[in-house]
């Protein structure tokens, strides 16, 4: 059951509006908080928006987007990616948005339209819960390999409820927008966003799924 989980975990860009019950969320929170933690030191909080409070994220981010001027006030508190690409992980990421924008007949020339399918990511993919991971900034840098298996365990515990998820780096570039409207405080950063409903399976964008390098190319065995 766990493998089947895994393997039908994909990011999803096209949500119904469907409702998520708190009673889910609460028990896909104490399942994922099993997560291991160096030490137990459970460095994640997580801050939930619906309705009204997730739309005026949306809004205000939205309000700058296509903003270049804008946009230049706003970086991302720590590097998710590297500063310089290189092969094979720039291929890699080629390779994602190239078959996204071709299954959605969107040209390497038509920026308005790329544009408009990142701004989805600002909407939530529609889904009618999202999720802003935030993580004191005193930590180490293991607590976001802590981090990491916390949120995979979201995304599996929601698989094994029906639910599908986007987790989203996407967000961190407005967390001096996000943190204030989630009732942050000082000693909490932003890690990520993540969004969680149900998948709209007649959207053909829910049909892409990203290739996996087999695990022959990536383990080294030693005897």
């Amino acid at each position: 059951i766990v493998d089947n989980n895994i393997k039908a975990r994909r990011s999803i860009r096209a949500f119904l509006p469907t409702e998520v019950k708190k009673q889910d969320i609460l028990d896909i929170m104490n399942v994922a908080g099993r997560a291991p933690s160096g030490t137990n030191t459970q460095p994640w909080q997580v801050h939930i928006v619906q309705g009204a409070a997730k739309q005026a994220i949306t809004d205000e981010i939205l309000s700058i987007f296509n903003d270049p001027e804008a946009l230049k006030e706003h970086t991302e508190e720590y590097n998710y990616y590297p500063s310089k690409w290189v092969d094979p992980y720039l291929a890699r990421r080629r390779k994602v948005g190239f078959d996204l924008y071709g299954l959605l007949g969107i040209g390497k020339e038509d920026k308005d339209r790329m544009k408009a399918q990142g701004a989805r990511n600002y909407q939530f993919f529609d889904a009618p819960v999202g999720m802003m991971f935030t993580l004191d900034p005193i930590m180490g840098r293991g607590s976001m390999f802590d981090y990491g298996m916390f949120v995979q365990n979201i995304m599996l515990a929601a698989r094994a409820r029906g639910l599908h998820t986007c987790p989203q780096a996407a967000w961190n570039h407005f967390h001096s927008i996000i943190l204030p409207h989630i009732g942050a405080g000082e000693g909490e950063m932003l890690v990520c966003g993540l969004s969680l409903g149900w998948a709209d399976t007649t959207d053909k964008v829910n049909t892409f799924t990203t290739p996996r390098v087999p695990a022959e190319e990536f383990t080294h065995w030693r005897d």
